[in-house]
C-alpha cells in the first residue's frame, strides 16, 4: 500500500511520534495506540477505508520525512499501493471450521456392599484452522487468529485444546470395620466409636499434554500484525527439563534456530504461514483424596458428627503449562516455562454437624 523510501526517508505513519523504515511496524503502532478509539473516530471501519483507500491515518502527519507537504500513498499515481497485503486488515470474524472426533468408554459400579465407583476414559482428536485453550492466551480464550486470510486452512492441526488420551476415575469405599461389616460385626460401645463409620474416597485424573505452536518471532510473512508460526525442519525432542541455571525448559538443551537448516525450526519466508501446534508438552496428572469417619450421636438415629481430611495432590506433582513456554523462536529464553496445570499439595479438615 505505501510507496517505497527513496533513500534515507523514513515513514511517519506512528501516532507515537517519531519515524521508522519499517511500514509494517508503522501500521501496527497506528492500531497499537491506547486510550479511546481508533485514530480519534468512534469505530474501526472509518479508519480501516481510510488506511485501505488513501494509506493515510487523517492525523495530518507527513508520510515521508523530508517531502514537502503531505506523502500519503494512494491507489492512483506515483504513490499507489504496491503491497496489496494491506487490503486485508484485522478484523473481528465468526468464522472458521472444525471437527472433534472421539470414542468413550464408560464403567460404573453404584454403592453396594460398600463400594462404589466411577471409570471413564476417552480416546479424541479436535482438528481446526485456529483455536485457543480457552484458560490462556493473547484473546483471553475467546478465539483464535487466521495467519493467512488467502488460505486460511494452510494452518489446519490439532486445535490448542486437544487431548489425545483422557483417563478419570473416582471412587468412595467403605472400610469394612464396625458394626454389621466384616471385621467387628458385633462391635458396639468404645470400640464401634474407634472402628466404625471409615470412609476412604477420591478422585484421580491423568491426560496426555496440549499442542503448541512455535512461534516466527517478530516478523510478519503474510499478515501486518501477527508473526505466525515458524516452519519446522527437523525433530525437536521436547522433555521437560531443569536447566543448570534453574529454570524449567521444554527442551532439554538450547535449539539451535538459524534460517540455514541447523536446527529444528526456521524463520518463514514471504509467504509462508509455518507449521501450527508441532510440539506436544506434558499432561496433567492428579490424585485428591478424603479420609472421613462418623460417629452416630445418642440424640436421634439422623443426627452424626463427621471428621473428614482432604489432601489435594496427595503426590505432590509438578505438571508444567506448555502454552505458556516463551515460543518465540528469536527470544534467549525460548521454550521456558511460566505457568503449571498443578497447584501445590493442600490439606483441609472440616468437623461438621448433622441433624
Amino acid at each position: 500500500m505505501v510507496a517505497p523510501l527513496k533513500p534515507g526517508d523514513q515513514y511517519s505513519l506512528a501516532c507515537s511520534g517519531g519515524f521508522t523504515t519499517d511500514v509494517t511496524q508503522a501500521m501496527y503502532d497506528l492500531f497499537a495506540c491506547g486510550g479511546g478509539p481508533v485514530f480519534g473516530f468512534g469505530d474501526e471501519t472509518t479508519p480501516l477505508a481510510n488506511l485501505d483507500y488513501w494509506g493515510s491515518d487523517f492525523s495530518g502527519n507527513a508520510g515521508i520525512l523530508g517531502a514537502s507537504g503531505t506523502y500519503y500513498p494512494s491507489i492512483f499515481g506515483p504513490n499507489a499501493y504496491f503491497n496489496s497485503q494491506f487490503h486485508s486488515l484485522y478484523a473481528w470474524r465468526s468464522v472458521g471450521n472444525a471437527n472433534y472426533h472421539a470414542m468413550q468408554v464408560n464403567l460404573r459400579k453404584r454403592m453396594s456392599h460398600g463400594v462404589q465407583f466411577d471409570f471413564n476414559y476417552t480416546y479424541s482428536k479436535s482438528i481446526d484452522i485456529s483455536s485457543d485453550a480457552e484458560r490462556i492466551g493473547a484473546w483471553s480464550g475467546l478465539g483464535g487468529q487466521v495467519i493467512n486470510s488467502w488460505a486460511p486452512n494452510s494452518l489446519r492441526a490439532v486445535s490448542d485444546y486437544d487431548i489425545t488420551h483422557q483417563f478419570n476415575t473416582n471412587w468412595i469405599f467403605e472400610m469394612p470395620f464396625g458394626r454389621g461389616r466384616w471385621i467387628g460385626r458385633n462391635s458396639h460401645g468404645a470400640a464401634e466409636a474407634i472402628i466404625g463409620g471409615w470412609q476412604l474416597s477420591g478422585l484421580a485424573r491423568w491426560t496426555t499434554g496440549f499442542p503448541v505452536s512455535i512461534s516466527n518471532g517478530a516478523t510478519w510473512p503474510t499478515n501486518w500484525q501477527l508473526g505466525g508460526d515458524a516452519t519446522q525442519i527437523g525433530p525437536a525432542h521436547p522433555h521437560t527439563t531443569l536447566r543448570p541455571d534453574g529454570t524449567v525448559n521444554l527442551f532439554p538443551t538450547d535449539l539451535p534456530v538459524t534460517d540455514i537448516g541447523l536446527g529444528p525450526f526456521r524463520h518463514d519466508l514471504p509467504g509462508e504461514s509455518g507449521n501450527r501446534n508441532t510440539i506436544r508438552g506434558p499432561g496433567f496428572a492428579g490424585l485428591d483424596l478424603g479420609l472421613s469417619k462418623r460417629w452416630k450421636m445418642p440424640f436421634g438415629e439422623s443426627q452424626n458428627l463427621l471428621l473428614r481430611w482432604e489432601v489435594f495432590n496427595v503426590p505432590n506433582l509438578k505438571r508444567f503449562d506448555v502454552q505458556t513456554i516463551t515460543t518465540d523462536i528469536s527470544s534467549s529464553s525460548f521454550g521456558a516455562y511460566s505457568g503449571m496445570l498443578t497447584n501445590p499439595r493442600v490439606m483441609q479438615f472440616a468437623l461438621r454437624y448433622e441433624f
